[in-house]
């Protein structure tokens, strides 16, 4: 296979085609609709080679001749490929419409967009709704490409061909997917605020998916739910945990769930997974608004597993019949309406099962805020709902500055303990982010799964210990990371003083001496910065 740091820098330097004319957050929709149209094309290419030649090796342009010869004969070989291509992608995708075409357009200069949409629209019709519109945030007549139909093609026609050279069928499903995690973060880094939407950063991810995999590898139906799924990265990390690289057999065993209100993300999403290659029968995603509409509501409706980080102090529309809603009413209170962060936590832990683990994260101020929160929080407490809290470095996340945590639930913790983990100092910083290395990682992970207390970093708190503190979670109260301060002595420090006093005469004496041999009088004394200044200005005339 080819080399992944390669495909990386190619598909970064096709971004610059675009990068000078448009903001990351609206040039990401044109760049990863066409690397994935490339690499799904790529791939049909190579089946085809692989089909009627049986050559894998293949040159994508002398597959691209093959596939427009065979079309041509029509026949029987047309009709079985076209089967056999449609059963392996769930699209069809004519000779006319590949990748390797819209380059050779582009360089007669034949090439279209409109040729290009009629390409997507009949991807997204292909398999009922498993496409069904992937490619709608793909605006050909955006003013972001350029201002006239002829600027557009320009634009368009550049990052076609900056991308002609990479043969994404050389790559294995991994690399793929890694890479096109790679730009998603990219594109994170340059959105600011923005990215909170779309990306958890892999380090996070991580953190959750290890916690809530745990001891379930390859536990054959497993489920994993994510109500804020942005571009999936929280559900793929669960398939890197629990599968070693270059596995194939994992889509018999994990289930992935997510829901994103944003449409451009959610078709993100979907492009992710699939070229992370989990098959339209494993990815179940939906385009909705997770806290007032409840979803899925068909079984499974719970999860061995729940990972997500929703946005933060989301306002929401707290209506009162909520308070009889499954996900909320056992509560007493809702969510504040200017701060959904509850609301958020309970709908994920409503879906998970009884012998589920689900890992959030949220800011700090879930941790201790009173009023409604304070409610909801003791209830949690009480239940023995949340196993442990651990606290991360202030600037990981690109959408804010700010300390998160990650708080860990299970409904079946009948000790109600809660083991605090304080990881806010243990980060890296490269330029204004903050970011986990590997060993930060498994320290956390190691703290969590000893779950005893190390000083100034993990602390387990009993239920009555937590109780005498009101309920209040906030990570300070049970890990003192603070430093004493050094004890002086006194005692010892006057001695010095005294030292050095003592040491100032002698030299003063010394000093004189010499200045006395060499006829100079009235010499200088230690006690007075001032004379002295005096007394060398008259001898050096200064």
């Amino acid at each position: 296979m080819a080399n992944a740091k390669d495909l990386f820098s190619a598909l970064w330097a096709a971004a610059d085609e675009m990068r000078a004319k448009m903001s990351a957050d609206a040039y990401k929709d044109y760049l990863l609709g066409l690397v994935f149209y490339k690499s799904l094309s790529d791939k049909y290419l190579a089946k085809v080679a692989d089909e009627l030649e049986n050559r894998k090796d293949m040159p994508i342009a002398e597959a691209q001749k093959l596939y427009e010869k065979i079309e041509k004969e029509g026949g029987d070989d047309w009709t079985d490929i076209c089967q056999e291509l449609q059963d392996s992608f769930g699209c069809f995708i004519r000779p006319e419409y590949t990748f390797c075409a819209f380059y050779n357009q582009i360089n007669s200069s034949e090439f279209r967009l409109e040729n290009l949409k009629q390409a997507f629209r009949e991807v997204e019709k292909s398999q009922g709704a498993t496409y069904d519109g992937l490619f709608d945030d793909f605006d050909i007549q955006s003013k972001d490409l350029g201002k006239t139909p002829m600027e557009c093609n320009m634009t368009i026609s550049a990052v076609i061909k900056a991308l002609a050279d990479i043969n994404f069928s050389e790559y294995g499903d991994d690399a793929l997917g890694d890479a096109y995690e790679y730009l998603i973060a990219q594109f994170a880094s340059e959105s600011g605020k923005k990215a909170g939407e779309f990306y958890t950063p892999q380090a996070v991810s991580r953190i959750i998916a290890k916690i809530v995999t745990s001891g379930r590898e390859k536990k054959e139906g497993f489920s994993i739910y994510d109500p804020c799924c942005g571009s999936g990265s929280l559900l793929l990390q669960v398939k890197s945990c629990m599968f070693k690289e270059g596995q194939k057999d994992f889509g018999k065993f994990v289930q992935f769930f997510g829901q994103e209100i944003n449409n451009q993300t959610y078709n993100l999403a979907r492009m992710n997974m699939m070229l992370h290659q989990i098959s339209p029968q494993n990815q179940h995603l939906n385009n909705g608004d997770t806290l007032s509409t409840d979803w899925p509501v068909d079984e499974p409706t719970n999860f061995d597993a729940c990972a997500m980080n929703p946005p933060y102090s989301l306002k929401w529309n707290a209506l009162d019949s909520l308070l009889t809603d499954n996900r909320f009413q056992h509560y007493e209170k809702l969510a504040p309406k200017s701060t959904a962060d509850y609301a958020f936590l309970l709908h994920g832990f409503y879906h998970l099962k009884t012998d589920g683990v689900m890992g959030i994260v949220l800011p700090h101020g879930v941790l201790f805020r009173g009023a409604a929160e304070g409610v909801i929080r003791k209830h949690l407490v009480e239940d023995g709902s949340i196993y442990a809290v651990i606290g991360l470095p202030a600037g990981l996340f690109f959408n804010t500055g700010i300390p998160t945590c990650i708080i860990i639930l299970k409904k079946n913790n009948t000790d109600r303990d809660i083991l605090f983990i304080d990881a806010s100092n243990d980060f890296v910083k490269e330029k204004a982010k903050n970011y986990l290395t590997e060993e930060h990682i498994e320290k956390i992970l190691k703290a969590y799964t000893e779950r005893k207390d190390i000083e100034k970093y993990a602390h387990l708190a009993s239920f009555e210990e937590i109780k005498e503190n009101d309920y209040n979670l906030n990570i300070p109260r049970y890990v003192d990371t603070s430093e004493e301060e050094e004890q002086i002595d006194l005692s010892s420090e006057f001695n010095a003083l005294y030292q050095i006093e003592a040491e100032s005469g002698k030299i003063t004496e010394e000093i004189n001496s010499a200045l006395k041999e060499l006829g100079i009088e009235n010499g200088f004394t230690s006690s007075s910065k001032e004379e002295n200044k005096s007394f060398f200005g008259k001898i050096f005339g200064k």
